[in-house]
C-alpha cells in the first residue's frame, strides 16, 4: 500500500497526531506506558505552553491504506540556537511501525520543514527540548520507564540510523534502591561525614506549600549549575514554572531536600513520585473520572521515584557534596520507607556524577541516545 506523510494542525490534527502513538503501541509494545494524552497536548500547545515563545513546531502523520503508521514533530528552538549560536533544528514525538519507508518518509518531512527555515543540523529525539522527555533509548529495555522517561522498541534505532542520523550524545539512567537494598560503602560514608564537618551544609525538606519561591531559588541555582552543559538551555521563570506546576501533585517532599549553608541554598535534589505505575493501567490516556481517582488515591502510596532536578553551585562541586548528598538521600529513603529512584538523564561524558554513582557499586541500568544529521 501506498505511504502517505501529511502535516496535521488545528484541534483535530494535534488529536490525531497524539492519538498515533497508541496507533503504534498499543496491542505491541508490552512495555510502553499510555502517558495522559492532557499532557502530550500541552507539550504541543502553542498558545498555552511558554515553551513555544520562542519555538515552533510542525507534525507529521504517516499513514498506509488509511492506517496511522508513525508520527513526528519538526521543533525550531529559537532560543536554543541564539544561547549556543547554533543553526539546529529537532525531532521529537517519534513513534513508528517496523517500517524503514514511513520513518525515513516521516524524518525527511521534519528535514525539509526545518530546512525550509534555514536551519542546517537535525537533531533528537527532543519532545520537544532537553528540558522535556528526550532521547531514544537503545539499552535497557526490558525495565520499564518511569515518570517522564521513554520507552521504544529495540527496532527504533535501527529506523533512526536508517534515515542517516549518527549518535551525538547518550544519556544515562541509574537505579538508586533504598533502604536495606542500599549499603552506603565505608568510603562514601566517610566522604560524606568529612564534607558534612568542612562545609556546614544543612537539608531542609522541600516546602511544597511555598512552592513558586522555592522554584525560583531552585531554577537561579539549576541555570548556574547545567550552565556549559552539552545542549543544555536556560529554561525561563515561566517554562519553568509551567513545568513545576504539573510535578507539584506528584513531588515527594520528605524524599526531596534543599541543601544550605549559613541559609543559602547551594544545592537540591528533587524526586518525584513514579505515577507510572499508576499509568499503565489507564491504557486510554485519557483523564476519566475513575482515572483522577486512581491518580489521587494511588500517587501518594507510590515509593519509588525519579530524580527530576539535582542541582549543586559551581563552587561547591570539588568539596566532596555529592557523597554527602547519595548519604543524604539513602538516609531519607529509610526514614520513609522509599523503595528507590531513578536518576536520569545523566550525560555519560559527566563524570562528576558518574564516578561517584559507580563508586557506590551501581551501574547504568539504561542508556538513551540523541542522534544528528
Amino acid at each position: 500500500m501506498t505511504l502517505r506523510v501529511e502535516q496535521v494542525d488545528g484541534r483535530r490534527g494535534v488529536a490525531s497526531f497524539v492519538d498515533a502513538a497508541w496507533r503504534v503501541h498499543a496491542g505491541r509494545s508490552t512495555l510502553w506506558v499510555p502517558p495522559l494524552r492532557a499532557m502530550v497536548r500541552d507539550a504541543l500547545d502553542r498558545r498555552g505552553n511558554p515553551f513555544y515563545r520562542e519555538a515552533d513546531r510542525a507534525l507529521f502523520v504517516a499513514r498506509r491504506g488509511g492506517a496511522v503508521v508513525g508520527r513526528v514533530a519538526a521543533v525550531e528552538n529559537r532560543w536554543h540556537n541564539r544561547h549556543h549560536g547554533d543553526r539546529v533544528g529537532f525531532f521529537g514525538f517519534f513513534d513508528c511501525l517496523d517500517d524503514r519507508e514511513a520513518a525515513r518518509g516521516l524524518l525527511a518531512a521534519a528535514e525539509a520543514w526545518l530546512t525550509g527555515r534555514g536551519l542546517t543540523t537535525v537533531r533528537g529525539p527532543m519532545s520537544p527540548s532537553m528540558n522535556h522527555e528526550c532521547g531514544l533509548l537503545v539499552d535497557g529495555f526490558e525495565t520499564p520507564p518511569v515518570l517522564m522517561t521513554p520507552w521504544n522498541p529495540p527496532y527504533y534505532g535501527a529506523l533512526i540510523e536508517g534515515a542517516g542520523y549518527e549518535k551525538v550524545q547518550d544519556l544515562l539512567g541509574y537505579y538508586i534502591p533504598a533502604g536495606d537494598k542500599l549499603a552506603v560503602p565505608d568510603r562514601v560514608r566517610r566522604l560524606a561525614e568529612r564534607a558534612l564537618r568542612q562545609t556546614r551544609v544543612t537539608f531542609r525538606t522541600l516546602d511544597v506549600a511555598t512552592l513558586q519561591q522555592e522554584a525560583r531559588k531552585v531554577l537561579e541555582l539549576y541555570n548556574a549549575a547545567w550552565a556549559g552543559n552539552w545542549g543544555f538551555v536556560p529554561p525561563s521563570w515561566d517554562e519553568f514554572w509551567h513545568t513545576a506546576k504539573d510535578l507539584k501533585s506528584v513531588l515527594a517532599p520528605d524524599f526531596s531536600f534543599v541543601a544550605e549553608v549559613d541559609d543559602e541554598i547551594v544545592g537540591f535534589m528533587l524526586i518525584a513520585r513514579d505515577i507510572n505505575r499508576l499509568l499503565k493501567d489507564m491504557p486510554s490516556g485519557r483523564l476519566w473520572p475513575s482515572n483522577i481517582v486512581r491518580l489521587l488515591r494511588g500517587t501518594p502510596r507510590i515509593m519509588s521515584g525519579r530524580v527530576v532536578l539535582l542541582g549543586l553551585k559551581t563552587e561547591y562541586r570539588n568539596r566532596g557534596l555529592f557523597p554527602l548528598f547519595a548519604y543524604e538521600a539513602a538516609r531519607r529513603a529509610l526514614e520513609i520507607h522509599a523503595e528507590g529512584a531513578e536518576a536520569s538523564w545523566i550525560l555519560d561524558d559527566n563524570a562528576a556524577l558518574v564516578a561517584p554513582l559507580e563508586a557506590m557499586g551501581l551501574a547504568a541500568y539504561k542508556r538513551w541516545r540523541i542522534y544528528e544529521k
